[in-house]
């Protein structure tokens, strides 16, 4: 029984810190755009090579 005396308000401080880290993410925009990372990494567009990608150091001599 004295288990529970520690273990019930541990319960509870884990679950109000689950609490406020989940209303932190809601505040901070977390949760704004859902499908966006979805769609993302779908996306296969590539960086723009720049003028200097086209030499090889190993071909160089």
């Amino acid at each position: 029984m004295t288990a529970l005396s520690w273990l019930i308000p541990a319960a509870l401080a884990l679950g109000l810190i689950g609490l406020l880290g989940f209303l932190w993410a809601l505040r901070s925009g977390q949760f704004d755009d859902l499908e966006g990372a979805a769609y993302r990494i779908l996306d296969d567009d590539l960086p723009p090579k720049d003028a200097n990608d086209d030499r090889d150091p190993k071909k160089q001599g």
